[in-house]
């Protein structure tokens, strides 16, 4: 091998040097054909030989995709997001309800005495609607729903029964220690103006059943 090389860099200077460079190719790549594929793209070739499984995950992934939207646009309705992250048709709906609660508007136009004393009593911001239910009804027809007037045992410990999770100036009681098994009204006796001692009773336009 080595004298093979050495006779070819001893070829005479009338010799092309393109000619040369195949004589040595020849001589270290004996078994290369001019159809050879190039070792560059062998190996690139090799390296994505395994292609159709990242074909075949990318299929699988757009396809989920599509059925998704597919679904998505079956399942939530058209107008969800036209005004927010909600179904715009839903104002309409709760539009056309018939409104349970009348408002304390409402409430002191026709019991304008209750409002006056409440206002001067602890109990001046709680709604009317808060004690005594909703009463869209009785606002819309009063003969037809008279309300009953709350139970005082049942009704006032929801907000003044004692709780750690309360403020420490909200008045609160240990119910069973306070009044045992009596109301709260044999003792507060106008809850629109709870204090011991202002239990003068009001006169209301409408009244309230006392059932």
């Amino acid at each position: 091998m080595t004298q093979r090389l050495r006779n070819v860099t001893q070829v005479s200077g009338r010799q092309k040097p393109i000619k040369s460079l195949r004589i040595l190719f020849r001589l270290h790549f004996p078994d290369w054909r001019p159809d050879c594929i190039c070792p560059r793209h062998t190996h690139m070739s090799s390296r994505f030989k395994n292609a159709e499984h990242l074909i075949r995950v990318a299929l699988v992934f757009v396809g989920g995709l599509i059925v998704f939207v597919i679904i998505r646009g079956m399942i939530v309705p058209k107008t969800f997001g036209q005004y927010g992250h909600y179904r715009g048709d839903a104002l309409k709906d709760i539009e056309a309800r018939t409104p349970l609660y009348a408002g304390r508007e409402v409430c002191e136009a026709c019991h304008q005495e209750v409002a006056d004393l409440k206002k001067t009593g602890k109990h001046r911001g709680v709604g009317c609607e808060a004690c005594h239910g909703p009463l869209g009804k009785h606002a819309q027809d009063p003969p037809a729903m008279v309300p009953v007037r709350p139970d005082s045992k049942a009704l006032c410990v929801k907000c003044h029964e004692a709780n750690s999770a309360k403020p420490r100036g909200f008045p609160q009681v240990i119910s069973k220690e306070h009044a045992g098994d009596l109301a709260c009204a044999t003792c507060h006796l106008q809850p629109h103006k709870p204090k011991i001692g202002d239990d003068t009773p009001p006169k209301s336009a409408g009244g309230a059943s006392k059932k």
